[in-house]
Order: C-alpha cells, then structure tokens, then sequence
C-alpha cells in the first residue's frame, strides 16, 4: 500500500500521468483494431458484409456503454478506497464489481440470440445485409462474456495503478483477434473459409483469452485488492455507488449508439453507400479518440486518488497535462484526415462514389476533432470527483438537441455533405457547456476539501 502511496500521491504529475496513460492509450490503438480488422477483412468478402458490420455498431456499442461505465464506476471507487485507505471497501467494491459484470454477460447474451435477427431487419430489407449482421451479432452479443470480464480485469489493474499490466491484457485479446481473422474469414491453413462468422467468432475468442489473462494477471500481481469467490456478491450500496458514477458514462455512450442508428436512418434515404461512407469513418476516428480514451482512463485513477487524499493541486495540474495532451492528440487527427482521406478511406477497398463521397466527409467531420479532446477529458473529470450528472448533460445535449435534429434538418436539403455539417455544429455547444461544467465542478471541489479540511 505505501508503494501505491508513493506512486499515485508523490510522484510528479507529468511523470505519473505519462505512466498510467501511455499504455493504456496504446492498448486502446490496439482495440480499435478489433472493429477495423474485422472491417478491413470483411470489405473483402463484399459491401453487403462490410454494411453489416457498420450497422451492426449501435449494439457493439451498446456493450462498450455498459462495460466501459460499470468499469468506470469500479475504477472510480476503488481508486478513492485506497487513497482514503481504507482497504475494506476497495476489496468490496471489486468484489462485487466481478458480479455485475457477470450480470452485464447476461444480459447482453439474452439481446444477442432474441433481438439480433428483428434489430438488422428494421433497418434494411437487403438480405445478405440482414443475414451477415444477424449472424455476426449474435456470435458477438451471444458470448460477450469475454469482453465483460476483460473490462472487469482490466479496470481493477487500472484502478491500482498497473497500467502496463491493463496493457498487456488488452494487446494479447487484439492480437488474437488480428491473426485469428484472415484465417476465419478466408479458412487459411486448413480452417473453413466462414466470412463474417469467422470475423465475430475471432472477435470472441481474443476477448475470452485476454479475459482469462486478465484474471490472472489481477490474482498474481495485484495485491491492492483482494479477490475471492466467497465475497463475490451483489451489494445494493456499492452497485448504487458504482452506477451513479457509471450511469451518465452508460447512458452518453447509449445515446452514441441511438445516435449512430439514427443517423443510419437518415442516411439511407441517400443511398447504402452514405451508410457505408459513414460506417468507414465511424472506423477511421476510432484511431483517433481510441488514444484520447487510454489518456482519459490514465487519469481517472489519478484525479480520485489525489481527490481522496485530499491534494487539489495535484488534481489540477493532472487536468491540464491531460487537456493539452489530449487536443494535441486530436491536432494531429484533423490534419491526418484533411490531408490524406483518399489513403484513409481506401482501407476499407472505396472506390468510385464511396471513395468521393468518403473524401467530402472525413474533411468536414474532423473539424470538431480539436474542440472533442477538451470536452471528453473535462465530461470524465466532472465524473471523477463527484458531478457525473454533469457529463450525462453535455452529452445529452450534444448528441440528441443538437447533432441530430441538425442532421435532419440538413438532410432535407439533399445534398449529403451538408449532413456532416452536424458535426462540427453539434461540438461548439458542447464545448460551451462542457468549459462551464468544468468550472463549476472545480470550485465545488475546492469548496468540499476546505471544509473537510477545516
């Protein structure tokens, strides 16, 4: 414990920060490969198949919502035990955190196998559109107790300071699903050429291995919290704790996947080509926030630690290095898309009107790359210490009262460019919002710490 003391509470918040993030922004490269291989490979099989993987997002998504805020809340929590230290509820909260994971799988193993065939049929009637989602929607949904363990195993490394650790749980599962593609999809090496099966049961099996070495990893060298199968029981006061971080993270990356069902809607009164073009850049940014993400999660554990230990300046200084690295991040991200799109979108084999129409967007939508690295890292700072209603707002308004009636709006012009336009309208509101929540959660922690002080 007096190691985490040294590390999280002593150690220079540049240095620290570098520490924690730098892995885990490397990691999360690496998991936007999932999606991107899949999609890569899959372009290969036919434009049918790479459709249904696009609009198959808003239910992956729907899984990313709920591990990544149950994970946040854990994260949080334990975090804030070992700064306060108070080793009892940090085992506790990870304790019970096993068992709302395992709901998690539950659940989302019920949608997958009833919903994925009526999800896919609502929104196109295009049959090898409708069968290759299903299929690969239900593998994916169907055994996603792989990825909820793995955000399980890897939010309890991150929590205690083991980002390297974090890492190597996230590598082992991309890499898997990396090499294990091409030979599912295509059948190299004696296996059976599957298609888009092959793509969600190699999707599967990386989460599942790199779930596993997770667990390890958390029983042999994480001794900040205590694993054990007696304890592992739901508690009412720690799952409330949990969501009511957690909730405003499930619920902006559940409005995310609303959203992107949405705007498929209104793209395909254009054409399956926009939901296509649309769908590559889904795919395409992911490089992009994927790092700003890893950047976030290394400072989550940071800024609850020094909130709980009661050093404010600490807490700030970690905001700023995280807010200028992560808009540097996004700096390089816009000129990356203005500059080489064609590159970019030949990824996914675009030609023709896919590739001209893919040129026209990437350019507009990344011009709210700059302004989104500030609001993402200020929306988990407000949830961090104590105001996640804060975040749940921005969202909210970004997404639903802005970024799609604006869309719609647009769209009615008919002409497809002016649609992404949306986008960067949608990020001037919630930058507005987002610099004033910030404001408004700092002073609330400083008001808090001089009475607790006092």
């Amino acid at each position: 414990m007096e190691t985490r003391e040294n590390k999280m509470g002593v150690l220079p918040e540049g240095k620290l920060l570098a520490g924690m993030a730098i892995p885990m922004m490397f990691s999360m490269l690496l998991q936007a490969l999932y999606n991107v291989v899949d999609s890569y490979f899959v372009s290969r099989v036919s434009q049918d198949a790479f459709n249904a993987l696009s609009l198959a997002f808003p239910l992956q998504a729907l899984i990313i919502a709920l591990g990544g805020g149950t994970g946040l809340g854990v994260n949080a929590l334990i975090s804030r035990s070992l700064g306060e230290r108070d080793q009892e509820t940090a085992d506790r909260v990870a304790n019970t955190g096993v068992v709302l994971f395992a709901l998690c799988a539950v659940l989302f193993a019920v949608i997958g196998f009833a919903c994925s065939g009526p999800f896919f049929r609502a929104q196109t009637d295009v049959p090898g559109i409708v069968e290759a989602g299903t299929i690969y929607c239900t593998i994916c949904l169907g055994f996603s107790a792989g990825i909820f363990f793995q955000f399980c195993a890897e939010r309890f490394l991150q929590a205690t300071g083991r980002a390297t650790l974090s890492m190597v749980t996230q590598v082992s599962g991309a890499l898997i699903n990396i090499v294990m593609d091409p030979i599912l999809i295509f059948g190299l090496f004696g296996f059976p050429a599957m298609g888009v099966r092959g793509a969600a049961i190699a999707t599967v099996l990386g989460q599942i291995i790199a779930a596993f070495i997770g667990l390890f990893l958390n029983l042999k060298k994480n001794p900040d919290i205590h694993l054990k199968l007696s304890e592992m029981r739901f508690r009412v006061d720690i799952a409330a704790e949990v969501y009511r971080i957690g909730l405003p993270s499930i619920v902006m990356q559940s409005i995310s996947s609303v959203l992107v069902f949405c705007l498929n809607q209104i793209l395909l009164t254009f054409s399956t080509v926009a939901t296509a073009v649309y769908g590559a850049y889904f795919k395409l940014q992911s490089f992009i926030f994927m790092p700003v993400f890893g950047l976030n999660n290394g400072m989550v554990p940071i800024i609850s630690y020094n909130f709980g230990a009661r050093r404010p300046d600490r807490v700030k200084k970690t905001i700023r290095l995280a807010v200028f690295t992560a808009m540097s991040i996004m700096a390089a991200g816009l000129l990356a898309f203005e500059l080489v799109p064609a590159q970019l979108m030949r990824v996914f084999n675009a030609e023709g009107e896919m590739l001209t129409q893919g040129v026209t967007a990437l350019r507009i939508i990344a011009t709210h790359f700059v302004l989104a690295g500030f609001c993402i890292i200020a929306g988990s700072v407000c949830q961090a210490i104590g105001n996640p209603s804060h975040s749940l707002l921005i969202s909210v308004c970004r997404q639903m009262v802005v970024l799609l009636p604006a869309a719609y709006l647009l769209s009615l012009s008919r002409r497809l460019e002016l649609v992404w336009l949306a986008f960067p309208i949608a990020e001037v509101f919630s930058l507005a919002l987002s610099a004033y929540f910030l404001r408004r959660t700092m002073r609330a922690m400083e008001e808090k710490l001089s009475l607790q002080d006092s």
